[in-house]
């Protein structure tokens, strides 16, 4: 796969340098980003032109949110819409890029003088010390985590990125004293090479699986725009890395010895200081951060240098110190999101004891394993606890959804291709390979993915409902289903075990039914309070 290498800098020197210049800025949107880049160029005295192929029906909110703000001048502002013009891109002095485009075999890309994205232009422009986080799996949970946990120890600090939330929008708020949290896609990490404008104080790479391989063609070019995330870190830097065993040696072409798994690889090409994490003790010459059962419960570990171990531990020459407590989140895989979170309160340098009792606090992050509705059936009195999962878009993420809690969930998931292996869920799906929880029931929703699941699930015996057209036809049917009078047995209801997690994990994209995944879960917790709220 080609790869495009951007100059190294800004098309700006500086800020002032903006007003009075065209400015492109190619997919508006519905998610904030595109929306973020108008109103900050047309606040520094830009003339903006926007492009998206999306009709203006289809942009409706994000058009009055920008004609609602009075602090624009909207004379300055030109729409284009529902199409792109050669002349808005060659006449520009910069185009802003929507990372969702490839700028490879792009005809109005190519005409374009210069090509900067909002990520490029704050951190051109910023003095804040950053934190990034890339990943294929809990990317949005841990920055989360992490921002929450920096807010809970006092520091004034931002949360942006693929999280939807552009760093423009808290551009002038930051300075040498204010850590940024980033959260950066493989797609943004792509859009930054070259520019040397990432040199992150922390990065962190989550779980690496296969993912958006019908943009890629292969994992290795998937991996390589992910070590973007560190290209630029030197050894005053640090990088936290998976250790645990995944993948690699099957999912990479050419694999390096001695490595076992995508962290190890990281390892070797990573010239920061490395920190790995693992759900499982580290090896005694590894440093990083752990988790470890004690008694009933698994709790976070960190062994650190002696320079970064509290005084506490210096004194009672402890090696490992602990550093997050019991969660009020469910999941294994939120425990590693959390521990990671507690890994980087460390370095900077807030408590173990306030790490604990920070973290014990987050609520997670909204359509990613959100608890949003608790239901009772009036007939037989059925508890059902509801889940929006929607940004679980691999299958790993379903998968590691179905074994979140301590009980059988009933599942939703389904959707779009992207031409990624479901074999992981299949295997969780059917109680193999170490899973603990089949599902009671599962759902799905049509697409071609559920096309590709269905035939597994099929060969391996695998009952399921549907698929379904929309949401509100699937909810229908668990609704009838949970008011007949062999509703506890069919569903396997013992009141002794709480309520019935109700999943809706979809382990694919969202293109087809849906927007995006955000309107995804959306329509998911719209349709659930429509039928199930007050009991009706």
């Amino acid at each position: 796969m080609d790869v495009h290498v951007y100059p190294e800098g800004c098309v700006f020197n500086t800020i002032d340098d903006i007003a009075g210049k065209k400015i492109t800025v190619m997919g508006l949107g519905l998610n904030g980003g595109g929306e973020a880049c108008v109103k900050f160029f047309l606040q520094h005295g830009a003339y903006v032109t926007v492009t998206d192929m999306k009709t203006p029906e289809q942009l409706a909110p994000t058009l009055k949110s920008i004609a609602q703000d009075e602090r624009l001048d909207k004379s300055r502002l030109t729409y284009v819409l529902g199409q792109h013009r050669i002349e808005d891109f060659e006449k520009a002095d910069c185009v802003i890029k929507n990372p969702g485009v490839k700028i490879q075999g792009n005809q109005y890309l190519a005409k374009a003088k210069a090509i900067e994205t909002d990520l490029s232009i704050f951190l051109h422009f910023t003095k804040a010390p950053i934190i990034a986080v890339t990943g294929s799996k809990g990317k949005s949970s841990t920055v989360s985590a992490i921002y929450n946990g920096l807010i809970g120890a006092g520091f004034q600090a931002y949360l942006g990125g693929n999280i939807t939330v552009s760093p423009l929008t808290f551009l002038d708020k930051t300075d040498g004293t204010t850590p940024v949290v980033l959260e950066l896609s493989s797609w943004q990490l792509a859009d930054l090479r070259g520019r040397k404008a990432l040199k992150p104080k922390i990065a962190i790479i989550t779980k690496i699986v296969p993912d958006h391989q019908n943009w890629y063609d292969g994992m290795d070019s998937y991996i390589d725009d992910k070590t973007l995330i560190f290209a630029d870190q030197d050894e005053n830097d640090w990088a936290i890395l998976d250790a645990d065993e995944d993948g690699y040696l099957m999912e990479t072409s050419w694999p390096k010895d001695m490595c076992t798994c995508w962290g190890d690889y990281f390892a070797t090409q990573t010239k920061a200081r490395v920190l790995r994490y693992s759900t499982n003790v580290l090896e005694r010459d590894d440093y990083g951060a752990f988790l470890m059962r004690d008694g009933n419960d698994v709790f976070g570990f960190a062994r650190l240098p002696q320079e970064l171990m509290s005084k506490t531990s210096v004194a009672s020459n402890k090696e490992e110190e602990k550093i997050m407590g019991n969660l009020a989140v469910p999941g294994k895989h939120n425990k590693i999101n959390a521990l990671n979170a507690a890994l980087v309160l460390r370095l900077m340098n807030v408590a173990p004891e306030l790490c604990i009792s920070i973290l014990s606090e987050w609520k997670g992050v909204p359509h990613r394993l959100e608890h949003f509705y608790d239901a009772v059936i009036p007939f037989n009195k059925i508890e059902l606890a509801f889940y929006n999962d929607t940004c679980a878009t691999v299958p790993e993420a379903c998968a590691a959804a179905v074994q979140a809690f301590d009980n059988n969930v009933v599942l939703i998931c389904g959707g779009t291709d992207k031409n990624l292996d479901f074999e992981p869920l299949i295997q969780t799906l059917s109680g193999k390979k170490g899973s603990q929880y089949k599902p009671r029931k599962i759902f799905l929703l049509e697409g071609t993915a559920t096309d590709k699941l269905i035939l597994r699930l099929n060969q391996e015996n695998i009952p399921y409902k549907g698929p379904y057209n929309s949401l509100g036809a699937l909810l229908g049917i668990l609704k009838t289903e949970l008011i007949q009078e062999d509703a506890e047995k069919a569903y396997g209801y013992s009141k002794s075990e709480g309520a019935i997690p109700v999943v809706f994990s979809p382990g694919a994209t969202s293109f087809g039914l849906f927007s995006n995944e955000f309107d995804r879960g959306n329509q998911f917790k719209k349709e659930v309070l429509s039928l199930f709220e007050k009991n009706r």
